[in-house]
């Protein structure tokens, strides 16, 4: 079973209007809302690939069966610390240019005894685990310590895998992670450097390995991927495909990846799994994870080379 924990669950709403201006009416020209969160992306990828998925976290009375209701439909497991309030929403705005414009609305705020039930949740579930994984930002009211409080509990004979930022990120690796998963972007503002180049890439890599990561999945984007462990480093190219949202691609890759290291693949399939996962996602524009048959197209064309 894979546990994936969710510290900060999301109710993402997108709409397509011609223009934007301020203070004129509009007329919407498509609507997408999607119940999202970046460890419940990662726990819908895991079912969509046949892994055993669980999602735990804080969920909230306004809006939350909704969300139980998606991973039911998904077939993920859940067990939740309910809290009183609403989910955070995001607003994302996209008019005839592609420009867009995002709005961001808080969550109520997290109680110092549910985050603590939370922890309590964690030590009890990833025990039974093979693998744990912990991303995204944390909830209202808890800071970025909190986030390293989790990685704590998780059962040390659990697989631990983190895709976050900055101080979240270098706190939790205090305890240790076999797979994180930044981008390109997220790994030159933790470590407040500028990366231009494959010496530069590597250098940055290794530093989260010397923080307390086994390996580090490092997601480029469009261009594909990198993984290493300190000792090799191996790149794999995506494939071109028809893209139609990158909402979700990283989650994808995560969960991709995630499967992959749980049943002991060694680092150049761990990567071509994430990659392929992170493209085949791309393809969506009506879904925040992607198809099983679409990865597994991807998956057949990608090739791997040592850097």
């Amino acid at each position: 079973m894979i546990l994936c924990v969710s510290l900060n669950p999301c109710l993402e709403i997108n709409i397509e209007v011609d223009s934007l201006s301020v203070g004129m009416t509009h007329k919407v020209r498509s609507k997408r809302t999607f119940l999202t969160g970046k460890s419940l992306n990662v726990a819908i990828g895991v079912a969509r690939l046949g892994g055993d998925a669980f999602a735990t976290g804080f969920m909230y009375e306004d809006s939350g069966r909704l969300f139980e209701q998606e991973l039911h439909k998904e077939g993920v497991t859940y067990k939740f610390v309910w809290t009183e309030g609403r989910v955070k929403e995001v607003y994302k705005f996209i008019d005839r240019r592609s420009m867009m414009t995002e709005i961001l609305d808080d969550a109520s705020e997290i109680s110092a005894d549910k985050a603590e039930m939370l922890v309590n949740y964690v030590k009890q579930l990833s025990a039974e685990c093979k693998a744990v994984v912990l991303s995204g930002n944390v909830a209202g009211g808890l800071d970025d310590a909190y986030f390293a409080k989790i990685a704590e509990a998780v059962d040390p004979s659990a697989i631990k895998v983190i895709d976050t930022e900055g101080t979240k990120l270098m706190s939790a690796l205090k305890y240790g992670a076999d797979l994180v998963k930044p981008n390109l972007d997220e790994l030159q503002r933790t470590l407040g450097l500028k990366i231009t180049d494959k010496e530069s890439m590597r250098r940055a890599c290794n530093a989260l390995i010397e923080a307390g990561a086994k390996r580090v999945l490092l997601s480029l984007g469009k261009k594909g991927a990198v993984i290493t462990d300190g000792k090799k480093c191996y790149y794999c190219v995506s494939v071109n495909v028809a893209k139609n949202s990158t909402a979700g691609a990283g989650d994808a890759m995560v969960s991709a990846a995630t499967m992959a290291l749980a049943n002991g693949k060694e680092l150049v399939e761990i990567l071509r799994c994430g990659v392929a996962a992170g493209t085949a996602a791309v393809t969506l524009a009506d879904s925040i994870s992607f198809d099983r048959e679409k990865y597994e197209e991807v998956l057949s064309g990608l090739t791997v080379k040592e850097i």
